[in-house]
């Protein structure tokens, strides 16, 4: 395997879910290098947060955004270039909060772009604070006498915009972790993969997690119903059983491959027109 890490010094508390994401990645970036996709052409896209650090540890392409934008960033690094794959990193404020919208359409659009989010609800980086998947009760800096409102499902809600990839991934079991997200880079379109990533210093989850957590077996992803029934099976808020791995996969044109067609017609029909004028003249 190549040695993938950079000089910089790792910064993230010990014990933090964002090292079981570092090394599950750096592990599916060498395979894709053995299956002949060059580095070179691979881009990694980070927002703002503790989990953004990820692209320092990274020895290949990288870009930061600002909080909430990794998607458009992504977005535009794909049209701009739709040879390359393209991995964005989110937290759960970053990309439940700020950046919602931007995630909800490019699951309607289907662009190809990997998103992995750090999901431990919490903002870990301004030092526990709620975020949009924080449980109700949550107490943090910002809800010392606990949140009032519910946490999101952005599993169910990446469903209904038309998502062609959704999965579940915890940071604790890299070896399925890392099975998750090589299916989820080589998908065409947009492939979600919430990860279940804790924070040890500010929401301490693993205990409530491992007692729940199970992976999926013989689940048929490319039913609709079926998917939607695993995914509310727990809503962020609840004490059901947590459910890991592929939820939904469906084969859909790209947003990039319809985008690309009709810029070559409208290509060729400038060209057309121009040779009109030509011969006009």
């Amino acid at each position: 395997m190549k040695d993938l890490s950079t000089y910089a010094k790792n910064t993230w508390c010990p014990g933090c879910g964002n090292f079981a994401i570092l090394n599950s990645i750096k592990a599916v970036l060498n395979v894709l290098d053995e299956e002949g996709f060059p580095l070179e052409e691979v881009v990694l896209v980070s927002g703002i947060g503790c989990h953004a650090k990820i692209v320092d540890y990274i020895n290949v392409n990288s870009f930061y955004a600002i909080h909430g934008r990794v998607v458009p960033v992504a977005t535009g690094i794909k049209l701009a270039n739709p040879g390359l794959k393209v991995i964005g990193f989110a937290g759960d404020g970053d990309a439940y909060g700020e950046g919602l919208e931007h995630l909800v359409f490019a699951a309607k659009r289907n662009i190809d772009i990997t998103m992995i989010i750090h999901n431990n609800r919490v903002y870990g980086l301004t030092t526990g604070q709620y975020t949009p998947t924080s449980p109700l009760g949550f107490k943090g800096r910002s809800t010392p006498q606990g949140t009032k409102e519910l946490p999101v499902n952005p599993l169910e809600l990446m469903l209904a915009s038309r998502g062609t990839f959704i999965a579940r991934g915890y940071s604790h079991g890299m070896d399925l972790l890392k099975r998750i997200f090589k299916e989820a880079i080589f998908h065409r379109g947009l492939a979600l993969v919430d990860v279940l990533q804790v924070c040890v210093t500010f929401f301490n989850m693993y205990e409530y997690y491992n007692k729940k957590i199970y992976e999926l077996k013989g689940h048929k992803y490319q039913d609709y119903n079926e998917a939607l029934k695993k995914i509310r099976e727990w809503d962020y808020n609840s004490e059901a059983p947590i459910a890991l791995g592929v939820f939904y996969k469906k084969e859909m044109p790209t947003f990039e491959e319809r985008f690309l067609k009709y810029q070559t017609k409208a290509i060729e029909r400038h060209q057309k027109i121009k040779e009109m004028l030509q011969e006009a003249v």
